[in-house]
């Protein structure tokens, strides 16, 4: 018989340019900030919507609280104008997760990026070794390799099939050609060809679990391998045979289960 259902929050946190779109999962009875939460942050075309029932299921496997947002310009949280500026993965380390932290009161954390979220919680790691207990990458890009942008390339495509927008804006609304839009430019961008995380994962110190699909159409073994040769820290690689690029989606209770058992050592 399963146990009390977790407490469902959903909290508005001021931003410069807006209001971001939080929602927390919190196991009954526990004390906040005791043991470290673990901060969802999604993907290219993600939302808080669009990590589906994945939450909730790390929440009871973990007893931890779990918080998901949406970033500035995804989902129900406020627009964004223009491009994305170049050193946007490191910028929502440095501007909007330090807004999370003090007004969701996070003392400490354990990070958890999916794709190129997954980058972003790398920078997490990295910015605040006292605070970042953990980190847990899934399906995350180091560099940008040419598989990468093979299947961002194949994914425009497919994208132009009808009814693949208006999917699309069923989780961002009239937003959804901007996300598509900042996702694509962005990435295929000949000034984005040089950016890496290679300089960041040295400066990653906590436990690192890497979680990578066998298949990810969007990214091969390198990723993960250099995760695992580059952190400072010890890194756990996990390669999930079989599955593609969004593993917590396609094969839910072994990763729930793999995220479980990584952070049980965790404070």
């Amino acid at each position: 018989m399963s146990g009390p259902s977790p407490t469902v929050q959903e909290v508005w946190v001021e931003h410069p340019q807006g209001r971001l779109y939080t929602r927390s999962w919190t196991p009954a009875g526990a004390t906040l900030g005791t043991p470290a939460p673990i901060l969802l942050v999604h993907d290219s075309l993600g939302s808080v919507e669009l990590w589906r029932d994945f939450p909730e299921a790390l929440c009871a496997a973990t007893g931890r609280r779990v918080i998901a947002y949406d970033r500035l310009g995804f989902g129900r949280s406020s627009p964004r104008q223009g491009p994305l500026p170049p050193d946007f993965i490191a910028d929502e380390a440095r501007t909007t997760v330090p807004l999370l932290r003090a007004q969701l009161g996070l003392e400490t954390l354990i990070a958890l990026g999916h794709s190129v979220g997954g980058g972003m919680a790398v920078h997490c790691a990295a910015q605040w070794p006292q605070a970042c207990v953990g980190l847990v990458t899934e399906s995350a890009q180091v560099v940008a390799e040419e598989q990468t942008l093979d299947g961002i390339r194949h994914a425009q495509q497919q994208f132009r099939q009808a009814g693949q927008r208006e999917r699309l804006a069923r989780y961002h609304g009239d937003r959804a050609d901007w996300v598509l839009d900042a996702w694509i430019r962005t990435w295929l961008d000949p000034a984005f060809a040089s950016w890496s995380l290679a300089s960041v994962l040295p400066q990653v110190g906590c436990p690192v679990l890497a979680i990578h699909g066998s298949d990810d159409e969007f990214g091969s073994r390198r990723h993960p391998e250099l995760i695992a040769a580059l952190c400072r820290g010890p890194v756990q690689v996990e390669i999930i045979e079989g599955a593609h690029h969004v593993p917590h989606r396609e094969d839910p209770e072994r990763i729930v289960a793999l995220i479980a058992g990584f952070v049980a050592a965790l404070p």
